[in-house]
């Protein structure tokens, strides 16, 4: 009987893990014991991509608010092809434990350019409010408004070639696509898949074709062997992230 071949771990670039570890050790410093965090601080380290409708790396951006008191926005990412080839449409949730980052943070907007310019589909980033500021529901709520502002205006802010019968949800980290009650708890996205599910008259109701999540976030609770393989993966994984 042959041997179970041993899994090897992902390799990652220098750049990625120099940036992963960075980011961790700014999270960290900005989270102060009496459970705020320090914005001031990581507004001066989390580097900011402005929105582009000039082709970068043959994928354009643009921005659009839903609701200006909320904050309650999305990136809207384009990839340069044939306008007569129809593309799906991918609506991402990033991570960053519900407390940081935001889609024009230079990791998510180069993420979300790769996944347009290499699936290649429209990528929608959504913006949410942030914890602890902003507690649950919030992130959930925010989402669900993103969802249904897109019902009612698709036609508005998606191009012609946006195939609808081919729309996802994605998630990183906090965000991740879990369902509730698998592994501990569902991420900002399987809880907006739920509450959207739960409405009718909704046309992305009948078309959402799946969902995926890059890269899960075990937060406190104890790791699946995929979730601790890859967070061992990834310097400064230390499970943090519960404002929540």
């Amino acid at each position: 009987m042959a041997q179970a071949q041993q899994r090897t771990k992902p390799s990652l670039p220098w750049k990625t893990r120099m940036f992963v570890s960075v980011i961790s050790t700014v999270t960290d410093a900005a989270n102060r014991p009496n459970g705020t965090v320090n914005r001031r601080l990581l507004r001066f380290l989390d580097f900011k991509t402005s929105a582009n409708p000039k082709p970068v790396n043959s994928v354009s951006s643009s921005d659009t608010t839903v609701d200006a008191p909320r904050n309650l926005w999305f990136r809207l990412f384009a990839p340069s092809i044939p306008s007569n080839i129809l593309l799906p449409v991918v609506i991402f949730f990033h991570g960053g434990g519900f407390t940081y980052l935001s889609p024009a943070s230079q990791a998510y907007d180069a993420v979300c350019r790769r996944f347009a310019r290499k699936l290649p589909a429209f990528v929608i980033s959504v913006n949410y409010r942030l914890a602890p500021e902003h507690i649950y529901p919030s992130q959930y709520d925010d989402g669900f408004d993103v969802l249904k502002f897109l019902d009612d205006n698709y036609e508005t802010f998606l191009p012609e070639s946006a195939d609808l019968t081919r729309c996802f949800l994605a998630g990183d980290s906090a965000a991740i696509l879990r369902r509730r009650g698998e592994n501990g708890g569902g991420g900002a996205a399987s809880g907006i898949v739920s509450g959207f599910y739960g409405k009718n008259g909704f046309l992305l109701e009948s078309v959402l074709a799946g969902r995926f999540g890059p890269r899960p976030s075990g937060g406190k609770r104890e790791r699946t062997e995929r979730r601790g393989y890859i967070g061992a993966e990834f310097p400064g994984n230390n499970g943090g992230g519960g404002w929540i």
